[in-house]
């Protein structure tokens, strides 16, 4: 049952053009807003280099049943601490689901112009079709449209959103977010259960947690290595969850200082951790730097859902975690303080999180 919404602004950014828009005439040149600098280029010429060792996959079923738990869950704490970023298979959740998912999401991107202003970004909030993060006008734009909106709890949604999506979306949307829900719960208490956490503490912070989703659309570009889809950042969140709707490959993660390609298997997910667990781990989980690519060939389509903390939570390291021995790296905040500060920030890597630490003084550092 719906509850009375609760009117929070998370953040707001600057409206931008349809990149989806800008390309149905053909151009052969980025247009200047769109290019990043040189050093981002060469860093993308960069990432072709080849990369053996693949992003480790985690086997859900095997985690939750049977003889295999102990290495599973062992298998999970390394990629956590290592790499940041796993698949997930045997997931359970329906293929049914996602395949009616993914062509509602797929249409939802080629509606008219006209239906799409309907559900554009308003000045004051972020929530709609447009981009992230802009917070100038002369900020370089990524090459990428997208949706975003908070699907729970159900008192921070915007009823307004919602009620302007095609029915069979929101249907779909609903039916999906619960699904994440539930995936991102069972993670979660996998890793609490790693950590050697108390259970009840991640039950007490994420039980009426904040999801929100990113449908993201990257056209084909002419010059792709002059520009970027999405650029390099950490998830603020706890974890992210990636259904990626096509084959075009895009993702890219940052591993020992070398961008690495990750290739979705089917019928399975990308997960990574973010700011938000590795501050609750204190250190121990890493969140990870990655970005979007795009090519000049073939248009690129995901939806990203972002599981946090309860709204009313304090964000900080798990105290079961903390000793004398291994004292808090990380400062507490209240979790709406949080959002809104990581909302204001231009994206830059995971600066975000060195604020949020503390130093050797006991202050946060700048």
């Amino acid at each position: 049952m719906e509850t009375e919404s609760q009117q929070v602004v998370f953040g707001k950014s600057i409206i931008v053009p349809s990149v989806r828009e800008l390309v149905k005439e053909p151009i052969t040149k980025v247009p200047p807003r769109y290019v990043h600098n040189q050093q981002d280029a060469q860093m993308a010429a960069a990432a072709a280099d080849i990369w053996l060792q693949p992003v480790p996959v985690i086997d859900l079923h095997c985690l939750l049943h049977g003889d295999s738990m102990g290495s599973e869950l062992e298998r999970l704490h390394s990629a956590c601490k290592d790499w940041g970023f796993f698949q997930v298979v045997n997931h359970g959740v329906s293929s049914s689901l996602l395949e009616e998912f993914k062509g509602e999401v797929q249409d939802f991107f080629e509606l008219p112009l006209e239906e799409k202003k309907k559900l554009w970004q308003q000045p004051d909030n972020h929530e709609g079709f447009g981009q992230l993060f802009v917070v100038s006008e002369e900020q370089r734009l990524d090459w990428s449209d997208m949706f975003y909106l908070t699907t729970l709890p159900f008192n921070l949604r915007k009823s307004d959103i919602f009620q302007k999506l095609p029915q069979k979306l929101r249907e779909t949307l609903e039916a999906y977010s619960v699904e994440m829900k539930k995936l991102a719960m069972t993670i979660l208490s996998q890793m609490a259960k790693a950590l050697k956490m108390e259970a009840e503490e991640i039950r007490d912070m994420f039980s009426d947690g904040v999801q929100s989703m990113r449908m993201n659309y990257y056209p084909p570009c002419p010059e792709p290595d002059m520009t970027i889809g999405f650029a390099p950042h950490s998830d603020a969140d706890a974890l992210t969850i990636l259904f990626q709707l096509n084959d075009t490959e895009g993702l890219q993660i940052r591993k020992e200082g070398r961008w690495v390609p990750v290739k979705p298997l089917p019928n399975a997910f990308v997960v990574n951790i973010g700011d938000i667990m590795e501050i609750v781990s204190n250190g121990i989980y890493q969140s990870i730097e990655h970005r979007a690519m795009v090519n000049s060939a073939k248009e690129r389509l995901s939806v990203a859902t972002f599981f946090s903390s309860n709204l009313d939570s304090e964000l900080g390291p798990a105290p079961s975690l903390i000793s004398p021995q291994n004292p808090a790296i990380f400062q507490r905040v209240p979790i709406e303080k949080y959002f809104k500060d990581f909302f204001a920030r231009r994206l830059d890597g995971k600066s975000y999180l060195k604020f949020m630490k503390i130093d050797e003084d006991g202050g946060h550092t700048s």
